[in-house]
């Protein structure tokens, strides 16, 4: 059974060097003009460091949801997957009761509950502001974890693993789900500009199982500036315009 958890350890067991994501930032904002590349390597060590928070944290496991109530960036990636490595229910649509709720907006931080206010900089060493004791301030804390994860309980194939879009997908379901709804060539570099939250997170996994890459453009940019880029990052495959809306 190929679960979400697996595709990304499976990557890395063949080639953990290779670039997996590279994330132009031209959001209005303190983020507007970061471009970050991270390796399958890198980028599984943030999956463990977030999924060793959710397990020591709030005991988060198989049947526990995290509300993910993010905008489309490489940090919505590294959140879903520490999710399902620890086998539980990334909730995108917010409808559910939530274990824990992961956002990079203080205005959506619960009134009570814990939660996770995410900072977008890629530098950056504490969210700025005054925040309660149930939420963690993810820039200043999330170091802290150990680089080094190991599941406490795997998830059955019958357990919830994705809801999106008002639809709700098992561990067993949400890779070939992603993959039927987002076909690419097997080793594809795939241009994203400006998806959904949702339309990320079901291009990385399809692009993932195929051992391929992404290159994710945010912000409004002129078409003259997106096929500059796109050239350069040896993009093969763009998916924009499916993944939008």
């Amino acid at each position: 059974m190929t679960v979400p958890a697996s595709v990304l350890s499976t990557l890395n067991d063949r080639d953990s060097a290779a670039p997996r994501i590279t994330c132009y930032d031209d959001v209005p904002g303190p983020t507007a003009g970061e471009r970050i590349e991270l390796s399958g390597r890198v980028l599984g060590t943030w999956v463990s460091k977030a999924g060793n928070a959710l397990q020591e944290e709030w005991d988060i496991e198989p049947g526990s949801v995290v509300r993910l109530s993010m905008q489309p960036h490489w940090r919505l990636l590294y959140w879903a997957w520490a999710v399902w490595s620890v086998g539980a229910h990334v909730d995108l649509d917010g409808d559910l009761a939530a274990d824990l709720v992961v956002t990079d907006e203080a205005g959506s931080l619960p009134h009570d509950g814990p939660a996770v206010l995410v900072t977008r900089g890629a530098l950056a060493r504490s969210a700025g502001t005054d925040l309660a004791d149930s939420v963690m301030d993810e820039a200043a804390e999330l170091a802290s974890f150990g680089d080094d994860f190991t599941a406490w309980q795997e998830p059955d194939e019958e357990d919830l693993a994705l809801t999106l879009d008002g639809t709700s997908l098992t561990h067993g379901a949400a890779v070939a789900d992603a993959v039927a709804q987002v076909p690419v060539a097997k080793g594809a570099r795939v241009h994203l500009v400006d998806p959904t939250a949702g339309g990320l997170l079901r291009t990385a996994m399809a692009v993932w199982a195929g051992g391929g890459s992404l290159v994710l453009q945010l912000g409004e940019l002129d078409t003259e500036t997106l096929t500059r880029r796109a050239t350069s990052e040896g993009v093969t495959t763009d998916r924009s315009v499916d993944q939008r809306g």
